[in-house]
């Protein structure tokens, strides 16, 4: 299966079906998410990829936010959150600061100070690699318009906690498989 499909497996599965981040629902029935696989193992090219998505989204407004799908790149974690901190950087260098955020994803995700194998890490496990560019503004407007955005992580991680790493293992393989 491919990176795309995987991915957009994992959203459905798993971001959606789970409630793990309450926006994206909508986002997923409108279909304004851009899904984008780079298939470049260098840092840079994923930089010059994120220009070019910052660019397209400025240009095409009805696309709500973008997922990077890095299928070469930054498999090993720590170099992941290498290039997460670079690309971060990259964003205020190109005046991009407080117009998008980028948000991130990794299979192998694992919080500081958590176990490896912690349950909560599955809320930002994912198939590949992922930089996720949000609008600002639209953040902020559904951050405003929900009755408590403070208490989604601690939710979350009760819930993870409670179905089990086991269970959300099983179920991000299952998103490499589906068709």
């Amino acid at each position: 299966m491919d990176a795309i499909t995987s991915t957009q497996a994992w959203v459905n599965k798993v971001i959606v079906k789970y409630n793990i981040c309450p926006f994206a629902r909508r986002e997923v029935e409108a279909g304004s998410i851009r899904y984008i696989e780079e298939t470049n193992s260098e840092v840079e090219a994923v930089l010059e990829r994120l220009t070019e998505e910052w660019q397209h989204l400025d240009q095409h407004p009805e696309t709500e936010t973008t997922l990077l799908i890095l299928s070469e790149a930054c498999t090993d974690f720590d170099a992941f959150l290498d290039c997460v901190y670079l690309a971060n950087h990259y964003l205020q260098m190109n005046r991009y600061e407080g117009v998008y955020q980028l948000a991130h994803f990794h299979p192998d995700y694992c919080f500081e100070g958590d176990p490896e194998e912690a349950a909560s890490n599955y809320s930002n496990r994912s198939p590949y690699p992922t930089l996720h560019i949000i609008r600002e503004s639209s953040m902020e407007r559904a951050i405003a318009a929900h009755p408590d955005v403070d208490a989604i992580p601690e939710r979350n991680i009760e819930f993870l906690n409670k179905k089990g790493s086991p269970f959300f293992a099983d179920l991000l393989a299952s998103c490499m498989l589906s068709k």
